[in-house]
């Protein structure tokens, strides 16, 4: 009996440290989840459709307007739904409940800081335009770091980094 349990001491101790491994693994991972109110996953970004748009403190018009959004084609963050309303990240970091009918599936971003348009997703590549921070964007696709974006009927690619609204890491929501 002895030397059968030797034998299979080091397949015991492989299992004993496999499950903390994988739970290391997951503890990093971003938890995204499936709302029962839209059908959609969550976190998610959207836009803003209108230009002026009302933040409030709960999720019913009787609650407290906090903000005034002016900008249509803001991103937001979801991070929360009930019925009919969502509640939203901006790119500041306030959050605040808004009518689900405000917001607009189509992707934009926002620039972060002042950034040049490029012809390619490429340091060096030459330049297209140049962009002041604050500028929205419609969002068509990432890779490596790099986002091709539309403005104004111009596309070209920009870091990843200098945009808000492609990364979903939310931190504890």
């Amino acid at each position: 009996m002895t030397a059968l349990f030797i034998r299979f001491l080091p397949a015991i101790a492989l299992l004993a440290i496999t499950p903390a491994a994988f739970g290391q693994a997951n503890v990093q991972a971003e938890v995204r989840e499936v709302s029962r109110f839209s059908g959609k996953v969550l976190p998610r970004f959207e836009s803003l459709r209108y230009s002026a748009v009302h933040g409030r403190q709960g999720p019913h018009l009787d609650h407290e307007i906090l903000w005034r959004y002016e900008r249509a084609g803001l991103p937001m963050l979801i991070v929360r739904e009930t019925h009919g309303w969502r509640r939203v990240r901006d790119p500041d970091g306030d959050e605040v409940w808004m009518q689900a009918r405000m917001l607009s599936n189509d992707r934009t971003v926002v620039t972060t800081m002042d950034v040049e348009l490029r012809r390619k997703p490429e340091a060096g590549a030459r330049a297209k335009a140049k962009l002041k921070a604050n500028v929205i964007a419609e969002l068509q696709t990432c890779e490596n770091g790099w986002c091709k974006v539309e403005i104004d009927r111009k596309s070209g690619w920009v870091p990843e980094a200098s945009l808000w609204g492609v990364e979903l890491a939310t931190g504890n929501l």
